[in-house]
């Protein structure tokens, strides 16, 4: 490109001001989604990263055991009479701090003479360390936190910390604090900030845990010594236990948040599409601007490699402007969805204490290459266009949008095409979540091709009524929508994929919202339920107090009572939530079977031994996916007797956990564990017994300070729904910025499109139509436009509601969720299209309908 046509670009980019500047706002905006998304999900990823290495720290092994941990005496036989010396004890939960609401706590019980080869800063306690040490050892209910925390909870060395662990409350004195390791590879100082350290005795009284720990951390050494050391361990352990990787526990959490994660950078793409749109349009709008000016040029001897070069260095530099300003925006933007994502994450999968937004090079570089690579990829049809045209035809006005409207039939074949492709991608793909994407977004592309003859369709249909609704100005109206349908059906097609998804998206949840509703209303059989206060949502290592039990039963009003205790123990996958549950009649008629016969599965449930050596167990239809099981398989899961084989005797609907849960009779579990402990409880009422009345006795019997939460069956629906509102808060953000994308992107075709036609404008008011007549066309044609996207946006949306529900959440999660299409949703979606096209469309008719006559009318 010469110096002379970047000037003469350069120039004529600057006389359209605000179409530049929508242009930079769609990109900065698509990019901004892509960036501030894959920020937060990274940002997660690298909090479940520090918290897990602090935690961790250097081991390589870890001697696990059954839901009731380690006897201490493994240990002290290891330790002692077996000679290995690399190993730690630890006792490890969850703790909130009493004073501080929302400050959760990972409480790690240590014993300080054998943490130095693991954690070192346990031991680096700052000025004063030996008497830090002592008093740690010493005194009762000690403990350490991170310096930085100390400072942000107004506490200093010898102050009182007062943390909640279930049903106990305790008062921990800090007798130092931890300083962060700022050497080269350390964590960095906030990995440390969630963590309580104190010692075995003082965790294993807060928690209930006397006698027993939650696991022994080991290291050995790699090669042949490290075979021995294992070997040698193996030998000495008692059933029940088993030696694991460090690694594998956290990678099996962390391949709990994948499908979250893949997910929302799906959603974060859409919203880069529709700015796509946006670079598409401006770039076209300028080429068509030009058209004469390009013209003059090639017939006075510039290149069709020139004219090339000088559009796409146009969309490189609006593209890496608006990218630029993208990112700024993403990170911003970022600070607010990290603290949506980690929330999600710790409702849903497990506690995540760090929620600082991480800004990563990598995810800047993406943002980059989306942005920039995105505006050249638009930028290539109007490049085309302005080189592949010979001069003469150049000149000609009428030439692009006769070829637009003769090449909408083939671009409909293009589109059938993908459709086809698209859907044969859904159907080929298998379980596996980055094809299917792609095919969906395959399947998008189609319908984006189907788009100008569905708008040439759309106002033929209605083209008959437009004079006698509306009058001339009407009609012409909808006759520029064909005539220009270069413009229209990029301005169509960007708001009609910013609406469908919001239609597919909006199904798709409230699909799963009323099929949530419908199974609690089914699965919440009993009328109250208590259960210990705790910081995770999604499983509690808090247990019932016994004589809290006992005291529970004996109260008046209390006609039967149900135990539950929810366990992780270790599968051939690896981490399983097992529910060992105490059913009645009640209970077992609310279950919901896929797999399996009633009839036939409740006789043996309770049976320890089983019919053929395989106790029965029921899974949940998440887990019966994962894992590939059915009714009359075997699973094999790690007891307090070593593995055992259990028969899969029916297969039932649950969706409290996308991870699946097995659940067995009490009966069994006890007869396989060594853990009586009780997670809750569920009450049935007597007969006309009032259950508010029951629920406040519960809380009065119980005190203020005893951390149980009681909830009668209407309050524990109520909560169960809003985590279920909490977690898709950040869908509803996206759908939010996704529509804001699309806005501008209508706004910017619609300003390109009226001011274009400044000259068509002029020639009407010059032949005496008023301002009014001016105002009531452009404002028909918008109408028009975002009225064609609504509709074709209803199609779409329902087609990709059926894609997300039966697919895509299908394949993410295992659900098999009931459709749920509200006639509300398609009329507002609708509406919606039309009032945002109409918005779009003020400020183009406002300036058309106060302009001149002459203005208009005079020749560049």
């Amino acid at each position: 490109m010469t110096p002379l046509l970047g000037r003469a670009s350069l120039r004529a980019l600057r006389r359209h001001p605000w179409q530049i500047g929508l242009a930079l706002l769609g990109v900065a905006l698509g990019v901004a989604v892509v960036v501030a998304i894959d920020l937060a999900n990274q940002s997660a990823r690298r909090s479940f990263a520090l918290s897990t290495n602090s935690v961790v720290g250097r081991a390589t092994h870890q001697i696990v055991g059954g839901p009731s941990g380690l006897p201490e005496a493994v240990y002290t036989d290891l330790r002692v009479a077996g000679g290995v010396r690399a190993i730690a004890p630890v006792v490890e939960s969850h703790v909130t701090a009493a004073d501080a609401p929302g400050r959760v706590f990972h409480l790690l019980g240590v014993d300080p003479f054998a943490e130095a080869p693991f954690r070192p800063y346990v031991t680096r306690l700052g000025a004063g360390a030996q008497a830090d040490v002592a008093a740690f050892l010493a005194m009762p209910a000690t403990g350490l936190i991170a310096a930085a925390t100390a400072r942000q909870l107004g506490l200093d060395r010898g102050d009182t910390l007062r943390v909640r662990a279930g049903m106990r409350l305790q008062d921990v004195t800090l007798v130092g604090l931890i300083e962060p390791d700022t050497t080269r590879g350390s964590a960095g100082p906030r990995a440390l900030d969630h963590l309580l350290v104190t010692d075995i005795a003082t965790a294993q009284e807060l928690l209930g845990f006397a006698g027993r720990l939650s696991r022994i951390d080991v290291r050995v050494p790699d090669g042949p010594a490290g075979v021995q050391v294992l070997a040698a361990i193996g030998e000495r352990l008692p059933a029940g236990a088993e030696v694991l990787r460090a690694s594998r526990r956290s990678h099996a959490l962390e391949q709990m948040t994948r499908a979250f994660h893949l997910n929302l950078t799906a959603l974060s793409l859409l919203a880069l599409i529709v700015g796509v749109f946006l670079i598409y349009n401006t770039l076209t709008f300028s080429v068509v601007q030009r058209r004469q000016l390009i013209g003059l040029l090639r017939v006075q001897g510039a290149t069709r490699g020139q004219m090339f070069a000088l559009i796409l260095c146009e969309a490189a530099a609006l593209g890496t402007v608006g990218t630029l300003l993208g990112i700024g925006l993403g990170v911003m933007l970022g600070h607010g969805l990290v603290h949506l994502v980690t929330r999600t994450i710790s409702d849903l999968y497990y506690v995540l204490a760090v929620r600082d937004l991480a800004v990563s090079p990598g995810v800047l570089a993406k943002g980059v290459l989306l942005g920039v690579g995105a505006s050249l990829l638009a930028a290539l049809p109007p490049a085309r266009e302005a080189t592949a045209t010979p001069p003469r035809v150049t000149l000609a006005r009428s030439t692009l949008e006769h070829r637009a409207r003769r090449g909408a039939p083939r671009a409909a074949a293009y589109g059938i095409l993908a459709l086809a492709v698209g859907m044969g991608g859904l159907w080929l793909s298998g379980p596996h979540l980055l094809p299917t994407f792609g095919s969906l977004f395959g399947v998008l592309l189609g319908c984006v091709l189907l788009t100008p003859l569905a708008t040439v369709g759309g106002m033929r249909l209605v083209q008959p009524g437009l004079s006698a609704w509306g009058g001339l100005p009407v009609r012409l109206g909808g006759l520029g929508v064909v005539t220009a349908l270069s413009r229209t059906a990029v301005a169509v097609a960007a708001l009609m994929v910013a609406v469908s998804v919001t239609v597919g998206v909006g199904i798709m949840v409230q699909s799963f919202r009323q099929t949530v509703v419908r199974w609690l209303e089914a699965s919440l059989h009993a009328d109250v339920y208590v259960a210990p206060a705790s910081p995770l949502v999604w499983r509690s290592d808090a247990v019932l107090a016994p004589e809290l039990i006992e005291r529970v039963a004996a109260l008046p009003g209390v006609e039967r009572m149900n135990t539950y205790r929810g366990a992780r123990v270790e599968s051939r996958t690896g981490l399983t939530q097992v529910i060992a549950i105490d059913l009645g009649a009640r209970g077992k008629a609310s279950f919901q079977f896929i797999a399996g016969r009633p009839a036939s599965i409740w006789p043996d449930f309770d049976d320890p031994a089983g019919h053929d050596g395989r106790p029965a167990v029921i899974v949940s239809e998440p887990y019966a996916y994962r894992h590939d099981l059915t009714e009359g398989d075997t699973l094999r899961l790690r007891t307090g007797r070593g593995e055992q084989a259990f028969r899969v005797a029916g297969v039932f609907v649950d969706y409290g956990s996308d991870q699946g849960i097995v659940m067995l009779s009490r009966r069994v579990y006890d007869a396989w564990w060594e853990d009586p402990r009780v997670s809750s409880l569920s009450l049935h009422a007597a007969a006309e017994t009032d259950v508010d009345r029951l629920v406040a006795a519960l809380r009065r019997h119980a005190g203020t300070e005893s951390g149980i939460v009681v909830r009668s069956n209407r309050g524990l629906r109520t909560a169960s729904l809003e985590i279920f509102d909490r977690t898709f808060t950040i869908t509803t953000v996206l759908h939010l910025l996704t529509g804001i994308v699309a806005f501008v992107g209508v706004l910017s075709a619609l300003m390109a499109l009226q001011l274009e036609r400044a000259h068509e404008f002029g020639v009407l008011r010059a032949t005496g139509f008023t301002p009014a007549q001016v105002w009531g066309m452009v404002t028909a044609q918008t109408g028009l436009m975002g009225l064609v996207a609504g509709v074709l946006a209803l199609p779409v949306g329902i087609g990709l509601a059926l894609i997300l529900v039966l697919v895509i959440n299908r394949r993410s999660f295992g659900w098999t969720l009931q459709i749920e299409i509200a006639p509300e949703v398609l009329v507002q979606a609708v509406v919606m299209a039309v009032v945002a096209a109409l918005l779009a469309g003020i400020y183009p008719a406002l300036r058309l309908a106060r302009t001149p006559p002459a203005q208009a009318l005079r020749e560049e």
